[in-house]
């Protein structure tokens, strides 16, 4: 039977933890796990047979860390193979009589990608491809794609899957105690990047125990329409006789993941401080549960890096001004490459309160294609938006889609057979929610009928591709009325139709109905309001325009979609003068003392650069550090401590802090910089996952301190020689895998010997304040900003 068959009718169970159990056959400090397969087979073939026997389905490869990355591509190829090779060996031992699959682990890079931090998107899809590749050569039956705190990498991972094979894929985030992963994004988001994409499951692993990810998984249940994975830690870890040991039995365990198979998870396992006892246990308790039934949601949705946007609960405002039709100094800014033009008129329009940008750069005068993709990954970078790729060039369609990170919303496809025929198999490739036009080769028709009968074609076209009808929105269009004095009665009974007839969400260019018209406004808003009252799911405006807002938020309020009239009121002082893009931005600089805070809380670095370079003509450059940057960056740090701004965001405002500087040192030539203490940051030996300290590096230089960074798998002497040479009064270390956290305590010990005044940082997933207080560190900072005020409060 073929594992995608199988979990369709079935309990899966999954495997538990790996490292742990190697560490406890001897595994040292700082050793690569992958290389185990080759130089301690037996021991790798013991641990997988185990969990077939305590009842697992499905055993994970010795992979986690296996990629081009990490291994050349001859040891890659070694390790893998042997990894397979070790997983069929114990299939073939095992006694227990259960279906059995081989899935190819692949867990994180360990690095942040572009623009976040330096790894591109295509290299870690080739980094992955590699991996997939051979766990396709040499018989997987399945991918795992688990441990993921990142939509990006995530989706990297499975596009490598896709275009390297044809197995079925698995995925399985890393979430925190906000629920969220760490760069933000809610299981919802990833739910709509996993189906969009084709994954056979979605799930969450790692981190945290059951309890703490039980609402992350009942949300994953709540919207998604394929199977959910539960694979969480045997609770929490501590340091026991120097042991690492989890805090959550076995029989506690098995019933709190029992309760949640109850209520529809398909697949179950353990991560990390999990063995087979653990797997037994859960089999145990769950082997009288029949599995619920999946069910399509049905839901309309894109996403972004960070939230989803689903059809159907309200109405959805779509921003309109990133496109050069009619704009004179938008068709400039496009000439020019003025991209910081385009990332203003993005968050401008956010501000105004869009739910998704509409993002066209289509000008005949330049590279559309790359346009495109600088558009998309750059508006990516300073908002959270989902956006609207929005364009007539399939190959430009496909740039936009191929780097945009989460499920993208793509205008648009037609009723012409090339037309769909070019747009579907991206859309089935990359995933998405594709606006569809009512328009075929014959034109626009005039009445509703022909509309709703291109729609009825559209659908069963895309039913061939295998593209289900929640993922197209329709746009029955809007013509002019100025043309045609029925045009807009023809668009609104379409929009009912398709509607009540197709069940399928609408879309409208509202501003299309006025075209010709003196005072455009009004008869956009009279129309909008029409439209919304006919079924319309999502409108594609002018968010500056106060007639419109007006509409919007009261029809909302008279719809019993605003609680207590909380939206009308709050967005109230738009609506008595029009806006554009310049006069938004000037409103949204009221709340910052400057418009250089501005530019550094919204993560501009290029305008943050400028401004500094204006101010030293005026001010003393550290006048501006302490006035304004440091400032911008209390801001940020302080939404970010909140949990009202993400790491993302937090990232690019550091790096436009960071444009800042540099124009103050730039102006402080011969000056004495001011430097609050040196801080030496490593990740421990043995761990390449250098995400949390590069993070950690950028925000501490900010705020003036001058960091030595060691970068990763560095040994503990090379640790205290750096210290003891700086004399530093502050040391960071960083850990992911619970494999290298001996080596951590083992560095914690050498620095206490060695260099005695120096204060201990540690960090990193897999540790806690009781761990890290056991094991002699004078601080454990749950992420950078809280590494930040330590070191603050320690050179004060």
């Amino acid at each position: 039977m073929k594992f995608n068959e199988y979990l369709q009718e079935h309990i899966v169970y999954l495997d538990g933890g790996m490292g742990t159990l190697l560490q406890e056959r001897g595994l040292g400090a700082g050793e690569q796990p992958e290389r185990w397969n080759l130089t301690h087979a037996q021991d790798i073939v013991d641990i997988h047979t185990a969990y077939f026997n305590a009842g697992s389905n499905v055993v994970c490869t010795n992979t986690f860390g296996a990629n081009g990355l990490k291994f050349d591509d001859n040891e890659l190829e070694e390790i893998v193979k042997a990894a397979i090779e070790n997983a069929k060996q114990a299939k073939a031992n095992s006694v227990s009589k259960a279906e059995k699959f081989i899935a190819l682990d692949i867990g994180p890079t360990g690095k942040l990608l572009k623009p976040l931090g330096d790894l591109d998107f295509d290299d870690a899809v080739a980094a992955f491809a590699k991996t997939v590749k051979l766990g396709v050569k040499y018989g997987a039956d399945c991918i795992l794609v688990e441990t993921m705190s990142d939509c990006y990498e995530t989706k990297a991972a499975i596009l490598a899957a896709k275009e390297n094979g044809d197995l079925p894929v698995i995925v399985s985030n890393a979430y925190g105690e906000d629920g969220k992963l760490m760069t933000g994004a809610t299981p919802a988001a990833m739910v709509a990047l996993a189906e969009c994409m084709g994954a056979a499951a979605i799930g969450a692993n790692c981190s945290l125990g059951p309890k703490q990810l039980r609402g992350v998984v009942e949300q994953l249940l709540t919207c998604a329409s394929i199977p959910v994975v539960f694979k969480p830690n045997a609770g929490l870890p501590k340091a026991v006789d120097g042991k690492t040991v989890y805090d959550v039995s076995a029989t506690e365990f098995a019933k709190e993941v029992a309760a949640l198979v109850k209520k529809g998870v398909r697949a179950v396992g353990g991560c990390c401080g999990t063995t087979p006892a653990y797997i037994a246990a859960l089999k145990k308790e769950t082997q009288d549960l029949a599995p619920l039934p999946l069910t399509d949601k049905g839901l309309t949705v894109v996403s972004s890096y960070t939230h989803a946007v689903a059809f159907g609960n309200e109405p959805v405002l779509i921003g309109e001004r990133i496109n050069p039709t009619g704009k004179k100094r938008f068709k400039q800014a496009l000439k020019e490459r003025d991209i910081g033009y385009i990332l203003n008129e993005g968050v401008s329009q956010a501000d105004k309160g869009v739910h998704i940008l509409d993002v066209n750069v289509g000008l005949p005068e330049i590279d559309e294609r790359e346009m495109l993709k600088t558009a998309v990954c750059e508006l990516q970078a300073v908002t959270d938006l989902p956006l609207q790729v929005d364009t007539a060039d399939p190959i430009a369609m496909e740039k936009g889609m191929r780097y945009y990170n989460g499920k993208v919303m793509v205008n648009s496809v037609n009723g012409k057979k090339e037309s769909m025929a070019a747009v579907f198999p991206l859309v089935k490739k990359y995933g998405g929610v594709v606006v569809a036009l009512t328009l075929d080769d014959n034109g626009i028709p005039a009445d509703a009928d022909g509309r709703v009968e291109i729609a009825k074609n559209i659908l069963k076209e895309a039913e061939k591709y295998g593209i289900d009808k929640k993922d197209i929105v329709f746009d029955p269009l809007a013509m002019a009325i100025s043309a045609d004095n029925r045009a807009a009665l023809a668009t609104l009974d379409a929009l009912k139709r398709i509607k009540t007839e197709l069940g399928c969400h609408t879309s409208l260019g509202v501003s299309n109905v006025s075209f010709g018209l003196p005072n455009r406004d009004g008869v956009n808003a009279a129309f909008f309001a029409l439209a919304l009252n006919s079924g319309l799911s999502a409108a594609i405006m002018n968010p500056y325009s106060a007639d419109m807002l007006k509409t919007y938020y009261a029809y909302k309020a008279l719809n019993g979609l605003d609680e207590n009239c909380a939206d009308y009121i709050r967005f109230a002082p738009s609506f008595t003068v029009e806006q554009t893009a310049t006069t938004a931005v000037a409103k949204t600089e009221e709340n910052y003392a400057s418009q250089l805070q501005r530019a550094i809380v919204k993560g501009f670095s290029k305008q943050a650069g400028e401004l500094t370079r204006e101010l030293l003509q005026t001010r003393t450059p550290l006048d501006i550090v302490n006035g304004e940057i440091i400032p911008a960056l209390d801001i940020v740090g302080a939404g970010f401590e909140k949990k009202t701004v993400y790491l993302p965001q937090l990232l690019m405002s550091a790096e436009a802090a960071k444009a800042a500087f540099e124009s103050v040192k730039a102006a402080a030539v011969g000056e004495r910089s001011a430097n609050k203490g040196t801080f030496v940051l490593a990740t421990v030996k043995g761990d390449i996952h250098d995400i949390g300290k590069n993070i950690v590096k950028l925000l501490l230089e900010n705020y003036g301190f001058a960091v030595v960074d060691l970068g990763k798998d560095v040994a503990p002497q090379t640790i205290v020689d750096a210290v003891q040479e700086t004399r530093a009064p502050l040391v960071g270390l960083s850990a992911l895998m619970t494999t290298t956290v001996p080596a951590m305590e083992e560095t914690v010990r050498a620095l206490r010997k060695s260099a005695p005044w120096c204060k201990i940082v540690v960090g990193g997933a897999v540790l806690t304040k009781e761990y890290a207080d056991i094991m002699g560190a004078d601080k454990y900072a749950k992420d950078a900003m809280e590494t930040v005020r330590f070191a603050e409060e320690i050179v004060k």
